[in-house]
């Protein structure tokens, strides 16, 4: 038995949330085309019979003033440093601009890095084999192609990451797949359809506070969710004319929800205006963006 902590790094829109999920074959982190989706770190547990991978999905390597984005800044230094190796995931579609190979040159000198060329399914030939050839003249490092939307060579970059691997028991059952309680998920899920359906100016200043979790005698789990935005004028764009937008986020996470409760789902979502939300430290702590030991 091999086991051990693994980070996934990488921009935003790069892809590492889609690899997590591929990965562990478990929906743990939520995906948009957005970039800076993932805000807090995702564990997703990958068991097999002879090793325990456990990938830390964490938000994209971004700068940003707000205690939102020194909380996911925060999360991304936390996870390289407590991981026994690193993934970084690159957007082989796309010429690597030289400070990302620079990052990739340093994290690779502290930390054993496999670089994950990913989207290689709609990469053209040409900047996949120049992102290559730079990326080969940084030492220790091993390159793996890879497209975690059609899951091509995901089994030869397990047998990589398996490699990295420095421990010999489990940390966590075999039959989990995340560390996150059901209640953080849904909460999630809620702000993925949100990002879904709402305009582009809108999903960074939004969150979720899931304020009710509950499975009744009939089976029926009840949730209720704040979904907050920044401005006043963001309400009516997110309940939409009618209520249709709110009704249209409802309906496709609840849908989610019941799948992953495996039952009947009730789902209210309620929107309130927080202004400044994002550095509202009593608000980040009840959406749950607070340091953890």
């Amino acid at each position: 038995m091999k086991s051990g902590f693994i980070a996934i790094l990488g921009l935003p829109n790069a892809g590492k949330s889609t690899l997590t999920n591929a990965l562990v074959g478990e929906k743990v982190s939520i995906v948009s085309w957005r970039p800076q989706t993932t805000r807090d770190k995702i564990i997703g547990i990958v068991n097999d019979a002879d090793s325990q991978i456990v990938l830390i999905d964490t938000p994209g390597i971004h700068e940003g003033k707000s205690k939102l984005s020194r909380f996911m800044a925060e999360e991304v230094t936390s996870a390289k440093s407590s991981s026994d190796g690193a993934l970084y995931v690159l957007d082989g579609s796309r010429t690597m601009e030289k400070d990302t190979f620079e990052f990739i040159k340093a994290l690779a000198a502290s930390t054993p890095t496999v670089v994950v060329v990913n989207k290689m399914d709609i990469a053209d030939r040409e900047t996949a084999m120049q992102n290559v050839a730079r990326l080969s003249e940084i030492k220790k490092i091993e390159i793996v192609p890879v497209s975690a939307y059609t899951k091509e060579n995901l089994t030869e970059l397990l047998t990589v990451v398996k490699g990295m691997l420095k421990d010999d028991v489990p940390y966590y059952p075999e039959d989990m797949y995340t560390d996150k309680p059901l209640r953080f998920m849904a909460g999630e899920i809620v702000r993925e359809k949100a990002l879904k359906f709402l305009l582009a100016e809108i999903p960074h200043g939004i969150g979720v506070d899931v304020t009710k979790f509950e499975t009744g005698e009939d089976g029926v789990t009840r949730i209720e969710a704040d979904v907050i935005c920044e401005k006043e004028t963001h309400k009516p764009i997110i309940i939409g004319k009618g209520g249709e937008t709110l009704k249209r986020i409802s309906v496709a996470a609840r849908k989610e929800l019941e799948t992953l409760v495996e039952g009947q789902v009730y789902l209210r979502l309620f929107v309130k205006v927080k202004s400044g939300w994002k550095d509202d430290g009593s608000v980040l702590t009840a959406l749950g963006y607070t340091k953890k030991k």
